[in-house]
């Protein structure tokens, strides 16, 4: 079994504990695996901005690597701050998808640096700003904004009504992939942008094989990097879809230091990848 060279962690109902807290015992797993020569990478589809607290509370903005935002858009060294690569919405794709959803009476939000511009007030727009510590922005002409291109677009609104909208914008929208964040959130990102494409960009660079690779998520916008990754991990309160993916199950939740278990056993002690199925069983 090739030596896990790459650690790549989810970060919300992964890494994060339900109140968004990193425990001691995880902190210390992480920081363990970096000083062993482990790259750590942070893959999430918050912001860098929302992301740099919990880098430095890890320690990697003292030592290389990388942090994948924006659920893959956008590539930044973590010592440095360095951008490594993004890629935006083509402006046609962006106001396509805006236009629609106004229509249909939905507010749309663009995320900027530390600043999560809105069309219009709504529920979940306070809620993401108490998740993340992003400061929110009414944009009175945010169709302009638009026009500029972004990293990626949010439309939250009831699950119900949600889903016509993302067939309507599935069909339409050329330049733009959609899909489900959440049941109450509808994302458009640029096409052929996700972590999986992140993740094979960092490892190429680093010139680390797949083999090397130890990815962890949860949630469906990590089965890209799960099934790019040499060992795909699932927490245990992960999807059920994603579980399907995965090599491993942890037998343990994000709020019971389940990365924590996963880092300990494969990559600071002895046990064997390529020879476990379910940490569970």
């Amino acid at each position: 079994m090739v030596p896990v060279q790459l650690l790549v962690l989810d970060m919300d109902d992964t890494l994060l504990r339900s109140d968004l807290s990193i425990s001691f015992r995880t902190r210390n797993a992480v920081r363990k695996a970096a000083a062993k020569g482990v790259t750590v990478i942070l893959a999430s589809s918050r912001t860098p901005a929302a992301l740099e607290h919990f880098s430095s509370l890890l320690g990697l903005n003292k030592r290389p690597g990388y942090i994948i935002a924006n659920n893959g858009t956008l590539i930044q060294e973590s010592q440095t701050g360095k951008i490594l690569f993004e890629v935006k919405i083509p402006p046609a794709a962006a106001l396509l998808v805006f236009d629609l959803a106004d229509a249909e009476g939905f507010a749309v939000q663009i995320y900027d640096d530390d600043i999560m511009y809105i069309s219009r007030a709504n529920e979940f727009a306070e809620y993401d700003q108490k998740i993340t510590g992003l400061r929110q922005v009414v944009v009175e002409n945010f169709r302009s904004m638009a026009a500029s291109g972004c990293h990626k677009m949010l439309i939250p609104g009831d699950p119900v009504i949600l889903e016509p909208l993302a067939r309507l914008l599935e069909n339409l929208s050329d330049g733009a992939v959609i899909h489900a964040a959440k049941p109450y959130l509808l994302e458009a990102l640029p096409c052929g942008a996700d972590k999986g494409s992140a993740l094979q960009l960092i490892a190429e660079k680093l010139s680390i094989s797949r083999e090397a690779v130890l990815a962890v998520g949860d949630s469906m916008n990590d089965a890209s990097m799960l099934r790019w990754a040499g060992c795909p991990v699932a927490m245990i309160n992960a999807d059920s879809r994603l579980k399907e993916i995965a090599a491993l199950i942890t037998n343990k939740s994000n709020d019971e230091d389940g990365v924590a278990e996963i880092i300990e056993r494969y990559i600071l002690g002895n046990e064997v990848l390529a020879e476990a199925r379910l940490i569970n069983g």
